[in-house]
């Protein structure tokens, strides 16, 4: 027992060390006076996945440069951010960055019942996901060793000569992914000096649970603890995300990146401190550059939440005006000059694995099987139209592997069924936020039109997944839009007259 312990202690350290850089990029960027709570988790959520994104790009940029030793690498980061912590803790001012929400109405036996059905949930999805790792040591699928262990492979044997993995010559393994993933593992096999099975599989555990974790704490932030609970219930009870979660496949980890990016953004826009932090902006650039380093689609989420924040904050001139209802809301509109500076933070953040991205797209030099044999005249068969309309309608009846009832019905039931005054969406964030997630559907939509192909099977093994990788995002938006589920005692006896 004491023998594998020890054996056990270097991954540890060194999962440790991943999780404490990522810490330190999050409370560097943002600053709160209180480390409790549902603070604490929001932050070590974000710390988690953030150190990952971390450590994939520590290890290109180390073998790139020629770092003979990885671990060396890590340690100096992690020393240079917690220089830079020590350095500025007592030159930047800590600013309380959310108000809590008003006291809600909720009897205390609902808040008793839904506490215990989602740490119920929560037990269940875990002891779901350590069987299914268990059952399925290599990943549960085609992708996870074709392609995404499998360039970890390449990038963990190849040394100098990684790149010769990354041919066109095995289409099928598809080269031009992007590597946050691969390198992240590969990261962990080379510190370690073995591949290890164990490492895919904890990365899906740490993705998987630290969704929930962000996707809960954020709303109890910004609408309070009902619908925070109701929210983590909501995608534990999706049993394809813990399925997808454990199956060493990039759709969680994108899916977290996304919903880390619009959860930024909203705690930004909501706080309404005039010194708001800016820092924010850039952890959700950050979040949004992992997105896209993540998988192709990450880069058109990345591209469609660009163009919508351009779309509200640059173009429309209506947001110098501060209307009745953001005031209420305690929402601060911002003046162009104000959303051109938030803009350009926000854009600081992309920019670093943006350029990543573009040096391992030159540098290996594999191009999108995708878009390299598009065929346009296919934008022209009505027939293509209706079969990719009619898949969206059924993915939508039947997305998650629900039992019965599939969730995207429950939430669109509930947003009907419950009675009471609905306030209009005045913060420009969650209105560019959903709108980015419909361009990115249509989105998409443009790729099944033109896909080279069979269509059908195109949808059939792709579109859920691709689903799934807006669906935190999804919940987070529904409950955030949604304050009736959360009614102050004011907005109650509104709704009782």
């Amino acid at each position: 027992m004491l023998a594998a312990l020890l054996a056990l202690l270097p991954a540890l350290l060194l999962a440790l060390l991943c999780a404490a850089s990522g810490a330190l990029v999050v409370v560097l960027l943002w600053r709160r006076d209180s480390a409790l709570g549902v603070n604490l988790i929001l932050k070590g959520s974000l710390s988690l996945g953030l150190g990952v994104g971390l450590f994939s790009v520590i290890f290109l940029v180390s073998g790139a440069l020629g770092g003979n030793s990885l671990l060396a690498v890590d340690f100096a980061v992690f020393v240079l951010l917690l220089a830079v912590y020590l350095f500025t803790r007592n030159r930047i001012p800590v600013v309380t960055t959310i108000p809590l929400p008003n006291q809600t109405t909720d009897p205390g036996w609902l808040i008793l019942v839904l506490r215990a059905a989602f740490a119920i949930a929560l037990l269940a999805a875990l002891y779901s996901a350590i069987l299914r790792i268990i059952a399925h040591p290599h990943g549960d699928g085609w992708d996870a060793f074709a392609i995404w262990n499998l360039h970890a492979r390449f990038l963990f044997r190849g040394g100098p000569h990684w790149r010769d993995g990354f041919t066109p010559l095995i289409p099928w393994s598809h080269p031009d992914y992007p590597l946050l993933l691969p390198a992240a593992i590969a990261h962990f096999w080379t510190c370690l000096g073995h591949e290890s099975q164990i490492v895919p599989a904890v990365i899906g555990l740490v993705f998987t649970f630290s969704t929930v974790g962000l996707l809960f704490s954020s709303l109890a932030l910004l609408r309070g603890q009902t619908s925070a609970i109701l929210a983590g219930l909501a995608l534990l009870s999706t049993p394809f995300f813990i399925e997808q979660g454990t199956a060493q496949y990039a759709d969680v980890p994108l899916s977290f990146f996304i919903l880390a990016t619009i959860v930024g953004l909203c705690l930004y826009e909501q706080n309404s401190d005039p010194m708001r932090p800016q820092g924010l902006l850039v952890l959700a650039g950050i979040s949004c550059g992992f997105a896209a380093w993540t998988k192709n689609e990450g880069l058109l989420f990345l591209l469609a939440i660009i163009a919508t924040r351009l779309l509200v904050f640059v173009i429309a001139p209506s947001r110098s005006v501060l209307s009745a209802a953001s005031l209420q809301r305690n929402v601060t509109c911002e003046n162009p000059r104000q959303a051109s500076t938030s803009l350009a933070f926000f854009l600081a953040g992309i920019a670093p694995c943006l350029l990543l991205i573009t040096w391992i797209k030159h540098s290996v030099g594999a191009s999108n099987e995708l878009f390299s044999s598009i065929a346009f005249h296919k934008l022209l068969d009505a027939s293509r139209y209706h079969a990719i309309l009619k898949w969206y309608g059924k993915d939508f009846l039947r997305f998650g592997d629900w039992l019965l009832i599939p969730g995207t019905v429950l939430l669109a039931g509930l947003y009907f069924a419950v009675p009471g005054k609905r306030t209009p969406v005045t913060d420009p964030s969650s209105r560019t936020s959903g709108i980015a997630l419909a361009m990115t559907l249509a989105g998409y939509f443009l790729i099944y039109l033109v896909t080279p192909y069979d269509l059908y099977w195109h949808l059939r093994f792709s579109l859920n997944r691709l689903f799934l990788q807006l669906w935190p995002a999804v919940i987070f938006l529904f409950f955030l839009r949604n304050p009736i589920l959360n009614r102050s005692p004011s907005d109650a006896e509104s709704v009782s007259k």
